[in-house]
């Protein structure tokens, strides 16, 4: 049976890489994926970028208003067109839909990932942050924990070796913790960064603040 999993960490816990790992596996085995992630991650544009240096670009990118599991439908009918028209069978459906920064997906489109996979039949692979820089959960990560078949937590570790929670956000160097809720990592004069912490190093920096 299909299912829709969600593999979430902190910042630098290789949640890309393990997509990319994930679309390879899946071809070296002779099987066609699907590669989404929305629209307003505009860091690399239309790729999937790991920190290891390697890239792939996406299928198709998701805007706020999409409907999801319409895009999906158009993407597998051109994956059926295209597996008639080179005569393999083998590689006539979609065997996965991966999905990157998935906390940026409504509610709505996460609804319909959990559509795609009971009633197309096709699994989802969701990657993405639980909360953002003021520890809260983010729409599309709230409502994919209280959906998803699978839940898989990728790990990474605090500047003082201990396991990351949460995710600070530096602004020129320095620590803020008020904002908009996205700020896309991008080089400028007042460069946006994130690092990821444990909860005692949050606390710490935050003055003792939890959003």
């Amino acid at each position: 049976m299909a299912k829709l999993y969600f593999r979430y960490g902190a910042m630098n816990s290789g949640k890309s890489t393990a997509l990319l790992q994930a679309a390879y596996n899946y071809e070296e085995r002779g099987q066609t994926v699907l590669l989404a992630k929305p629209e307003i991650d505009t860091k690399e544009a239309d790729r999937i970028s790991s920190r290891l240096g390697v890239t792939r670009p996406v299928d198709f990118l998701v805007r706020p208003e999409d409907d999801i599991r319409a895009i999906f439908a158009q993407h597998r009918a051109r994956v059926h067109a295209e597996a008639e028209s080179t005569l393999v069978p083998e590689n006539r459906d979609v065997a996965c839909l991966m999905i990157d920064e998935a906390q940026f997906l409504t509610r709505e489109q996460v609804d319909d990932l959990l559509r795609i996979v009971v009633l197309d039949g096709v699994p989802v692979l969701a990657y993405g942050i639980r909360t953002d820089f003021q520890t809260h959960a983010f729409p599309g990560s709230r409502r994919l924990m209280e959906l998803a078949h699978s839940l898989e937590e990728l790990k990474t570790i605090c500047r003082c070796g201990r396991k990351a929670l949460f995710n600070a956000r530096l602004v020129g160097g320095r620590f803020v913790f008020n904002g908009d809720q996205v700020a896309i990592d991008e080089l400028s004069s007042e460069r946006v960064t994130y690092e990821s912490m444990c909860a005692e190093c949050y606390l710490r920096e935050s003055g003792g603040l939890l959003g």
